[in-house]
């Protein structure tokens, strides 16, 4: 098998998967854009986490469009996004107390718009994310001892 053959059965198999998803959770591309936009218009009124992504977003066009391609990756597999988040994210200062406002406001809003199946499949993967963005933010924050 060529090489090409080999990455268009890979592709073959992430579209079958995603099918299926879609299929069976409620998820496609038109639910993960109202996701996206509901959960940051909810982020963007928040008066916790409001002025702390409003710092870092002047512009939230683009940013909804990336976060749309991530979550398409997320939950489709499509690939989509092509971007390094955890630097962005160790500027915002976040501590463990707005990853769980983050949740919370996921959580409602993956609720509100979902299925239980499709809710639960969202609310595990942003579960995911915010674990692996609260552990990456304090490796590279958190003061290393001197060495003896």
């Amino acid at each position: 098998m060529t090489d090409a053959t080999d990455a268009e059965n890979r592709r073959d198999i992430r579209t079958a998967m995603a099918e299926e998803r879609m299929a069976s959770v409620g998820i496609d591309e038109a639910s993960i854009e109202t996701l996206v936009r509901t959960f940051y218009g909810k982020i963007m009124t928040d008066e916790v986490l409001g002025p702390i992504f409003g710092r870092a977003i002047t512009d939230w066009e683009p940013h909804l469009r990336k976060m749309m391609d991530f979550w398409s990756s997320i939950a489709l597999l499509t690939q989509r996004y092509d971007g390094r988040p955890m630097p962005v994210h160790i500027q915002l200062g976040l501590e463990p107390q707005h990853f769980e406002r983050w949740l919370g406001l996921f959580r409602e809003t993956a609720n509100e718009l979902f299925p239980g199946e499709g809710a639960a499949f969202l609310i595990g993967k942003a579960e995911n994310i915010a674990r692996s963005f609260q552990m990456g933010i304090q490796f590279f924050t958190v003061p290393k001892k001197p060495e003896a």
